[in-house]
């Protein structure tokens, strides 16, 4: 099990972070940030007998005025990655590598969440 609280340092224009457990179970858990910055972390782990999958998802939760009735109401945004790991031929060490390989792509000044956005590919 991971530490309680997590503590994530602060990085613009994302605030410093604290998420603790609000729910846990054999197979994942859900934080909350105590801050109250509106965000939430969901992790989940399955096992097959094809493999393993293992989910983690950042949710941030906003109060947004509806563009047509000006009503005020939470809504959700949320990413998420997923590591599905076969049940054999990759170590820890090649998971790893495979899941920086992905973080170093979308970091990459030639890719970015940015082009993404903008359906570029």
């Amino acid at each position: 099990m991971l530490i309680d609280p997590i503590t994530v340092a602060a990085a613009a224009p994302t605030p410093a972070l604290t998420f603790v457990i609000i729910k846990s179970d054999g197979y994942g858990s859900e934080r909350v940030d105590s801050g109250g910055a509106g965000y939430s972390t969901l992790i989940n782990h399955s096992k097959s007998k094809s493999g393993n999958t293992h989910y983690v998802q950042m949710i941030q939760t906003k109060d947004v005025t509806d563009p047509y009735s000006g009503a005020v109401r939470p809504l959700k945004a949320s990413v998420s990655l997923t590591i599905r790991r076969p049940v054999s031929g990759w170590s820890d060490s090649d998971m790893v590598a495979l899941t920086k390989a992905l973080t170093d792509f979308l970091a990459d000044t030639d890719v970015t969440t940015a082009k993404l956005l903008q359906f570029q590919s």
